[in-house]
């Protein structure tokens, strides 16, 4: 079967977790934004033409009859059907939390460039995020990054991931996070790489895999940029 991902065309964002997981799985898919009438296609989805259960905002992922939303709600469901997720109950559920977690960072991180509203330009805001930036480099993302690090330190497998001793969606997810925090905050993350080691080697161990380092040398890996959800202000990197 060919999944269908839907999602904005020109950033990574959200997306880019679900396309790690169907890359590393050797899953054939389609972004449907990124080519021929994708884009209406997909708004079509949005605004509910046709469907019973329409999603809320990309990504989201047809997989034969079936339209899933949500990026942890994707990645619950591919981390079964591929092996990206333990076979047991308790185990799928600790690599879902880790990733809800994940989500949770990801909105603080967006929220540094839009900590009024996400409807008015960073422009509008540059004082205010310039405060929210501080507030995040100096607690939150320590908190986070400390969290990830002893969860990594205290899996009973080894730390070479973080749930048991094979790579789950968990940690694809995590190397994404670290990638996107490394191109916003290069040098508040420097700091933080000496800290959070564990974490770093993870993100440089996922890197190497041979699926995905392939795809992020290909034109299918969208660069970073001032559009997505991670965002490389010089001012707002403390």
């Amino acid at each position: 079967m060919q999944y269908e991902l839907y999602y904005w065309p020109s950033i990574p964002g959200r997306g880019e977790f679900v396309r790690l997981a169907l890359v590393e799985a050797a899953a054939p898919f389609v972004d449907v934004a990124r080519a021929g009438e994708g884009m209406s296609r997909m708004m079509r989805l949005l605004d509910g033409e046709k469907v019973e259960r329409p999603p809320f905002a990309p990504p989201f992922l047809r997989a034969g009859t079936l339209l899933i939303g949500q990026t942890a709600n994707i990645l619950l469901f591919l981390g079964g059907r591929h092996r990206l997720a333990p076979a047991n109950e308790a185990g799928r559920l600790w690599t879902h939390q880790l990733q809800l977690t994940l989500a949770d960072l990801l909105v603080e991180a967006h929220d540094t460039h839009h900590p009024i509203a996400a409807n008015l330009y960073y422009e509008d805001q540059k004082r205010e995020a310039r405060r929210r930036s501080a507030g995040f480099l100096d607690a939150r993302l320590p908190k986070y990054l400390g969290y990830f690090e002893r969860v990594l330190e205290r899996n009973p497998q080894g730390d070479r991931h973080l749930v048991g001793a094979r790579l789950t969606y968990a940690d694809l997810s995590l190397f994404q996070t670290v990638a996107g925090l490394n191109y916003a905050f290069p040098r508040a993350m420097a700091r933080a790489g000496k800290r959070h080691k564990r974490v770093m080697a993870l993100h440089d161990r996922v890197a190497d895999r041979p699926r995905i380092a392939a795809y992020l040398a290909s034109e299918r890996r969208l660069a970073f940029n001032e559009q997505g959800i991670f965002r490389h202000y010089p001012e707002l990197d403390i």
